[in-house]
């Protein structure tokens, strides 16, 4: 029997940080089986250097059998439904399968690519920081600035009309949120599938271009209508909901360790050095996907079994002192030692140059604009049960 109003352990918070026990288990056993609440029971992995060998060896820690693991608790697909739902979608494949969609993608965000798109992304910024400053203090920084900068970009990137944000937000939100029952998140995935086939199908019969026009005019042969479905609708997902929980989150911290902010503000050019830190202090992906054991493996000493879900504890991964030294305390001087933020290994989020150009644009544009900005004293509303961390509320002033 499923229970989704605990939370479970490789999620679990306190803040900015990972739970007590999670951080316990990291510095206990390292690997613990635990029940989730699809029924299930998962391996925890929490310690940085086990979670570096998961996430590094796709043919011991597979991703496409776990996708067995969706069923528990969920309506029952007929294989050519399951086919047709997983297709495009580049977390529920292994090697070779998914190393042939990556690579017709990853040409689309390689550095050179990205560049294009940046001075359309601080057009971007500057106007949500116009229409801060027009309205006034205070303002929810989630809803006028941290969810619809990236919002806005990946609309562009990928083709989607802007005015459709409300509902893909919408039901998003739902499949991502756990504690919601199996058959509402299923629907708001439905929903979801059909519009972004409705989405291909207008980028088919009149390719654009943007990404989904190029994948229909250069691909087109090599990928099948299910599949341009499930990619569209993965980087959709992928490209609004990381980057904004990165940006509201991030600026708290921010708020919160003067210190750091005031070193920032002098000394802009750490910026890039500040992303990394905080994405790897912050760690809002929780696991990423989980994976099954194809054989009997070893870890940190304990033994688990083949046909194991395991899920990787990111956030107790990047806080090992073994990794990292003084690894609770924010420090952006630090720079990128290597963080698994954004994964590790043949599933490394493609997104991630991206998702760092955006936030290298907008956090000091923001602090620039609003030197004074602070809390208003309402405390931020930080979301539990998401697949994603992050603040559904944080009210600002400046």
């Amino acid at each position: 029997m499923s229970d989704t109003t605990v939370v479970p352990l490789h999620m679990r918070r306190d803040g900015f940080d990972p739970a007590p026990e999670l951080s316990a288990l990291r510095e206990g056993e390292g690997v613990r089986r635990v029940p989730t609440p699809f029924g299930v029971e998962a391996w925890v992995v929490s310690r940085y250097a086990d979670v570096r060998e998961v996430l590094g060896d796709p043919t011991r820690f597979s991703n496409a059998q776990s996708m067995v693991f969706r069923g528990a608790g969920r309506p029952q697909y007929s294989e050519e439904q399951t086919r047709r739902m997983l297709a495009g979608n580049l977390l529920a494949f292994d090697p070779p399968e998914h190393t042939r969609l990556r690579r017709i993608l990853t040409p689309e965000f390689t550095m050179r690519r990205i560049r294009r798109l940046e001075p359309r992304v601080h057009e971007i910024v500057a106007e949500h920081l116009d229409a801060m400053e027009r309205t006034g203090p205070p303002a929810d920084l989630v809803t006028a600035f941290a969810l619809p900068i990236p919002s806005l970009v990946i609309c562009e990137l990928l083709g989607v009309p802007y005015g459709d944000r409300d509902g893909f937000q919408r039901r998003t939100g739902k499949v991502l949120d756990i504690s919601l029952p199996v058959e509402e998140r299923t629907a708001a995935s439905a929903e979801q599938r059909a519009y972004m086939t409705g989405l291909v199908a207008r980028a088919q019969a009149e390719p654009g271009e943007d990404m989904l026009g190029m994948l229909v005019r250069e691909h087109g042969d090599d990928l099948s209508t299910d599949e341009l479905v499930g990619i569209a609708g993965l980087l959709l997902l992928a490209g609004h909901e990381t980057t904004s929980n990165m940006l509201g989150l991030g600026t708290l911290a921010l708020l919160r360790h003067p210190d750091q902010l005031d070193l920032l503000r002098k000394e802009p050019e750490r910026i890039g050095a500040t992303v990394e830190e905080l994405l790897r202090w912050l760690s809002i992906v929780h696991s990423g996907t989980g994976k099954v054991t194809t054989t009997e493996v070893e870890l940190s000493g304990v033994r688990v079994p083949a046909g194991a879900l395991v899920m990787c504890a990111l956030p107790a991964a990047n806080r090992d002192p073994a990794f990292i030294s003084d690894p609770d305390r924010l420090d952006i001087t630090r720079g990128d030692l290597g963080h698994v933020a954004f994964g590790h290994g043949v599933h490394h989020c493609l997104g991630a140059p991206l998702a760092r150009m955006e936030m290298r644009i907008a956090f000091p544009a923001l602090f620039e604009r609003f030197p004074g900005l602070r809390e208003t004293g309402t405390a931020p509303v930080f979301r539990s049960f998401n697949v994603v961390y992050g603040l559904t509320a944080f009210e600002v002033t400046w």
